[in-house]
């Protein structure tokens, strides 16, 4: 039964959409919301611009787009800014990157141009494989988060913005697990203001963003506002938070793949993934330390779809492995092979073989426009700002984020299904099970 529709602020006034790192990811979202501004191409991938959304019974026939359906920010009030650790403006950025073609990097040129990074708080430890020329210095961490503190106020009144969303979009940081200064925001804010070690430079700006009450999502695999700290904080000061690491090719197709094989009570003894990439994220990922933290992210879908503990004749067993490998040739573009050893009736065996070649930032970009799309109307729904953890996102995700009593949901349709009938719980309408019993009796 329908419901009344939750309160949600008018998108008024202009979004300012900050990014932490303004390389392939960041310039070729920039590039598209122009280019889909200016009506050179089409926001294809993107969810809240191109997606439907069903509502009511199948005989009502009411589905409507997903951005008439829920108040959405307009592409129209964006405004970009952000840091990198480099000086490159988005223009220069988005040539080097060498996603896009002429045919767009030349017409959005000036508009482009415009937007230079601000100077990016780094620790070499954090990612070893890049060195940078344009970064902050401070005596303390804390010092940086107060640095980047600023920089956002300045943002805000230079540019207009009447709100605020922070993604992260830069380099996978090393892996690190939960230490005892992300307990609490008192032992984080303690860690620092004494140079805490187990602190990177992505928990500095998810702090800063948090203490201004800015949305942050985590588009990269490493541990940053899934620490209990900025959790805890998050929810205490009612800001969305989400995260991570952009789920947008290879484990994509896992999670569409592996709850067909589940569907299908098929077993597994074997997945190996492996990829090579070019861009800056593979030099980075060429680190051992770095690719943890990416392995994780891709290696956990599996276990929470494929429950082991659940169906341990089909799946206590399997062996996965996931590879990824530098190779500078092919820039930008991923490819990637998998290969399933799955078995059937009375055990005997089958394979599976996917090779796919995406453009990586292709595939990511409108990922990051529809998460800021998405945690600007969190922020303005109370409903939503005061669970902090936006599980509703998870859709986006490759780790996605959930609270701590739960495990994710890994299930691309059941994660897609719980965003969509999200939006529809935040405007009274009825939530969609599909039982379909009523049209039958």
């Amino acid at each position: 039964m329908a419901k009344k529709a939750l309160p949600i602020a008018p998108a008024k006034g202009k979004l300012g959409v900050l990014t932490v790192g303004m390389g392939a990811v960041t310039t070729t979202m920039i590039a598209g919301v122009e280019a889909v501004r200016k009506k050179l191409a089409l926001p294809v991938g993107s969810l809240t611009q191109m997606g439907t959304i069903r509502l009511g019974k199948r005989t009502d026939k009411r589905v409507p787009k997903i951005k008439d359906f829920v108040p959405l920010a307009d592409l129209k009030d964006i405004v970009f800014g952000g840091w990198d650790l480099f000086t490159d403006n988005t223009y220069v950025a988005a040539k080097k990157a060498g996603v896009l073609g002429k045919e767009h990097t030349e017409k959005l040129r000036g508009f482009l141009k415009d937007i230079e990074p601000m100077p990016a708080a780094f620790e070499q430890k954090w990612v070893k494989n890049l060195h940078p020329n344009n970064v902050k210095s401070g005596s303390t961490k804390m010092d940086l988060a107060e640095q980047v503190m600023a920089d956002i106020e300045k943002f805000k009144k230079h540019s207009r913005a009447d709100r605020l969303v922070m993604i992260w979009a830069a380099s996978t940081e090393v892996y690190t697990e939960p230490q005892p200064v992300h307990d609490t925001i008192e032992t984080f804010e303690r860690g620092l203001k004494n140079n805490s070690p187990d602190i990177s430079p992505s928990m500095i700006y998810a702090y800063a963003a948090l203490k201004l009450g800015v949305p942050f999502a985590n588009g990269a695999p490493h541990m940053t506002v899934d620490m209990p700290a900025l959790a805890n904080y998050a929810i205490k000061k009612k800001v969305p938070v989400c995260g991570k690491d952009f789920k947008s090719g290879q484990t994509f197709m896992k999670t569409l793949l592996a709850p067909g094989i589940k569907a299908e009570l098929l077993g597994v003894t074997g997945w190996y993934s492996t990829n090579i990439l070019g861009n800056r994220d593979g030099e980075v990922l060429d680190d051992p330390d770095n690719f943890r933290s990416k392995e994780v992210t891709k290696a956990s879908v599996l276990e929470y779809i494929f429950q082991p503990d659940v169906y341990p004749e089909l799946y206590k067993n399997y062996y996965h492995k996931v590879r990824i490998n530098y190779y500078p040739p092919r820039g930008d573009n991923k490819e990637s092979w998998d290969n399933i050893d799955i078995f059937g009736w009375l055990g005997y065996p089958m394979q599976i073989k996917v090779n796919g070649l995406y453009r990586d930032s292709i595939l990511a970009a409108p990922m990051a426009l529809d998460l800021v799309l998405f945690m600007d109307l969190a922020q303005r729904t109370p409903a939503l700002a005061k669970m902090g953890i936006q599980e509703w996102l998870s859709f986006y995700f490759k780790s996605p984020m959930c609270h701590a009593s739960l495990y994710p949901e890994h299930d691309v349709f059941i994660q897609l299904m719980k965003l969509k009938n999200t939006l529809r719980h935040l405007r009274g309408e009825e939530l969609i099970t599909h039982l379909g019993l009523e049209y039958y009796d």
